[in-house]
């Protein structure tokens, strides 16, 4: 990647940083990252963009202590935010393209984009290198609309781990974790990861450089397949999913339709079925980022969680009934929400 003056930011030290989607996951990343001296913007909308400017965003930590980022600099306005080093994607995946042609006027000549959605990235086969490498996933940008808002040659991977909730205007709550593991898409160590990383662990996270960011995408991803649709179309946290026979017994069959799928990509899964079900009923009683969309009557995000399974079953020639049955039911649900939110 070129730079304009032959200096790139990851080799200087200073770094500024907007998160683009100030809520559970944004908002948790840019109150720690201000609070560890970083300069942050945040773009946001609505209550919760007035709520930052006159109270500052609000961190209400696992443990019940509480961060506030008075010095945010906050807005609606991309063009006024101005380029930045880093860029921190942290809108769900549905909602990037509305706002796609407008996040050029955060570039600068080596800026970063660090994209944190849950599920497959729309970037899943950039750089990829084997057989199916620059292939786009229709599921997830059908128009290309991503792909050329996001050239790959910026994007470092990032895993949010975490599980955080946007209680009210201004307010976010930490549930637990605070892994974000990073990665470039061609697998490579390079210093920009490095720095990214490096300025995640000054705010309090546990990241680290992965060579294999498409392996560990897969874990997060796995649960969120399962997890998220069953809560949303149940009403049930994960402990109560992963504690009742019949809809563990679900979650466990859609994940191993995918783990096929994994396979025949390449992909080596770190974790068991068994094993990736426990950590989420560890979690406890957390409700699913799609319940929570759904309770609240938002645009649920099915493709990029599930959609997007039944389009790599088919590029690799996997069956997947119980996925595809599923990925049905979520999307009526969806229709549904949106039709009542318009009505």
């Amino acid at each position: 990647m070129a730079t304009l003056n032959g200096v790139y930011w990851w080799q200087t030290g200073p770094v500024r940083v907007c998160v683009v989607g100030a809520g559970a996951i944004g908002g948790l990343m840019a109150v720690r990252l201000a609070a560890a001296g970083v300069p942050v913007s945040v773009v946001a909308r609505g209550e919760h963009l007035a709520a930052i400017r006159h109270h500052g965003l609000r961190l209400v930590e696992a443990d019940g202590g509480e961060l506030v980022a008075n010095d945010l600099l906050a807005s609606n306005d991309f063009a006024a935010l101005g380029p930045h080093d880093v860029v921190i994607l942290a809108l769900k995946a549905h909602q990037i393209p509305a706002v796609a042609d407008r996040l050029g006027h955060l570039y600068g000549a080596d800026t970063v984009v660090v994209p944190v959605q849950n599920g497959i990235g729309w970037w899943y086969f950039e750089r990829h290198g084997g057989p199916y490498d620059g292939r786009r996933l229709r599921t997830l940008d059908p128009g290309g609309v991503l792909a050329a808002a996001v050239p790959a040659a910026r994007i470092v991977g990032c895993i949010a781990y975490p599980a955080a909730e946007k209680v009210g205007p201004g307010v976010i709550r930490h549930v637990e974790g605070d892994r974000f593991p990073v990665g470039e898409l061609d697998g490579s160590r390079s210093e920009r990861a490095a720095a990214v990383a490096a300025r995640l662990g000054a705010a309090g996270f546990t990241s680290r450089v992965l060579t294999d960011i498409r392996s560990h995408v897969w874990v997060k991803a796995w649960g969120n397949l399962a997890f998220n649709p069953i809560s949303a179309l149940t009403g049930a946290t994960l402990a109560q999913i992963c504690r009742n026979e019949d809809t563990r017994e679900l979650a466990a069959a859609m994940m191993n339709e995918a783990a096929e799928i994994a396979r025949r990509l390449g992909v080596r899964l770190r974790v068991t079925v068994e094993q990736r079900i426990a950590g989420a009923e560890k979690v406890g009683e957390h409700k699913t980022s799609m319940l929570q969309d759904a309770e609240a009557g938002h645009p649920l995000e099915v493709d990029p969680l599930v959609g997007v399974f039944v389009e790599l079953g088919e590029l690799t020639e996997v069956r997947t009934p119980t996925i595809s049955t599923v990925y049905a039911l979520a999307k009526l649900l969806n229709r549904r929400l949106q039709a009542a939110a318009s009505g």
